[in-house]
Formats: structure tokens, C-alpha cells, sequence
């Protein structure tokens, strides 16, 4: 997926990661996003990173720093109860932004 369309989309993809997995730190969210999407959407480092950081000034996720399943020393993320109410109001917006531009696409030529 091109940076264009993935922009807006990135707090979404991270905020239901975290509810479906419980914490994680970002190289766990960015393998998850890949693998669920068939590789389809890839996230990168210099986007997830401020992307987190943004998240969590916000109040919607909460970092903690934590040993990961390697041995390293890792910020896990959790969704906190903001971070639950947000991703209920994004992905009712993007259903209405899908059923939108599905309409106008499947206008005959």
C-alpha cells in the first residue's frame, strides 16, 4: 500500500492490533499488521514509531518497557479505555468511508 493511502489509516491499524492482542511492542504490531494483511499493507519503522508516540501522548495507548520473547529489552503498548472508545468511533467511520467510495466505484461506465 502506497504512503498516501495508508496515511490516516496507520492509529486505526495499530489501536485494533492492540485490542486483538493485547500488548506488544512495534516490531510485533508491524509483523501483525503484515501477516493479517497478506502483506498487502506494510508499516514502516519511521511510521509506526511517531505513530506510537502520538498515540500514547494522546492518551489512547499506554507504553511500558518490557524483555521480550528475544531476550531484548522492549516498550510493549496496550490499549487504554480511550484507545478502545477511539477505535469503536474510527472503524465505524472508515465502514461509512468503505460503503461511500464502494457506491461511487460500482457506478456503471
Amino acid at each position: 500500500m502506497t504512503k498516501d493511502r495508508l496515511q490516516g489509516t496507520l492509529d486505526l491499524l495499530i489501536l485494533k492490533t492492540l485490542a486483538v492482542r493485547g500488548a506488544a511492542h512495534g516490531y510485533a504490531i508491524a509483523a501483525h499488521i503484515d501477516r493479517i494483511s497478506d502483506a498487502l499493507v506494510q508499516v514502516e519503522e519511521g511510521s509506526l514509531y511517531p505513530a506510537l508516540h502520538r498515540l500514547e501522548q494522546a492518551g489512547l495507548i499506554a507504553g511500558d518497557w518490557r524483555t521480550s520473547e528475544t531476550n531484548r529489552r522492549a516498550r510493549y503498548y496496550a490499549l487504554r479505555p480511550a484507545g478502545k472508545k477511539r477505535l469503536a468511533e474510527e472503524e465505524q467511520q472508515w465502514q461509512r468511508l468503505v460503503r461511500g467510495v464502494g457506491a461511487v466505484l460500482a457506478q456503471e461506465l
